[in-house]
């Protein structure tokens, strides 16, 4: 659907969830094509449109549930604007995930509060945190498979302690931590709501969107299915426990750790 279908069913108030969740979709994607392969103002122009059409639509509903899915939508475009805005080039990599954490964590407290979503109801919870733990090691495996897809350059210079355990710890808490309260707490439990059972399928296809810009087809489909493995756990067990292990594990393998050991 192009953008301006788009912002005719934004205006008309016609559109299903179903269709508009779709059509946000297909936006993001463009979006991060453009950004990627394109002119990245292109990119950021059309998240921030995609940004402004989310907010202004979840204006216009009257439903609690579709207004509550538009919002926590609305954290993808932010997502990106923030990563491309904000002036970080003059700073390791590492440090660009500290700096745009920031506003992300400030923005998901204040959506839960919006929205009347409690901790636990976010999966917040230590609740079997045995299992939650086991878990939470399936990262290892899948950082070492991502690097044999995108073979990153390590993100600090040596393998040293010193060195490492910062830039772990940034990892753990500002991608995985950070990024399932948005994933799969915050919009898996608003997609849920509105799309039902397709609502953790779309998550898992919006996540592997914004990873369009590793230039891999392949590294796309593996996220996808590591967000439905990530998204089907967190549906049985209640808890983000053990996804925010895997996925902070996750990318300390891949790019600290792996890096050094195969680069």
């Amino acid at each position: 659907m192009n953008g301006p279908s788009l912002r005719i069913l934004v205006r008309s108030g016609r559109a299903s969830p179903a269709s508009a969740a779709l059509a946000y979709l297909a936006g993001i994607a463009l979006a991060e094509l453009l950004t990627t392969y394109a002119d990245p103002r292109l990119g950021m122009a059309t998240h921030c449109i995609l940004l402004a059409l989310l907010l202004y639509h979840s204006s216009r509903v009257s439903g609690e549930q579709e207004r509550a899915f538009l919002i926590c939508l609305a954290f993808a475009p932010l997502i990106r604007i923030l990563s491309l805005s904000l002036p970080l080039t003059r700073f390791p990599v590492v440090i660009w995930y500290l700096v745009t954490s920031i506003p992300l964590f400030a923005a998901a407290l204040v959506a839960t509060r919006t929205l009347g979503y409690t901790w636990p109801e976010l999966g917040l919870t230590l609740h079997g945190w045995p299992l939650q733990i086991a878990f939470g090691l399936s990262g290892l495996a899948f950082g070492a498979v991502e690097y044999l897809i995108l073979r990153p350059e390590p993100l600090v210079g040596a393998l040293a302690w010193q060195q490492l355990w910062p830039a772990a710890l940034i990892l753990l808490l500002c991608t995985g931590l950070l990024e399932e309260i948005i994933f799969r707490g915050l919009l898996q439990r608003a997609a849920g709501d509105v799309l039902l059972r397709w609502g953790m399928p779309y998550v898992a296809l919006v996540f592997a969107v914004l990873h369009i810009g590793y230039r891999s087809v392949v590294d796309v489909l593996f996220v996808l299915a590591v967000g439905l493995v990530f998204g089907w756990f967190v549906q049985r067990t209640g808890s983000l426990l053990g996804v925010t292990l895997s996925h902070g594990l996750t990318n300390i393998v891949l790019f600290l750790v792996m890096p050094f050991l195969l680069g």
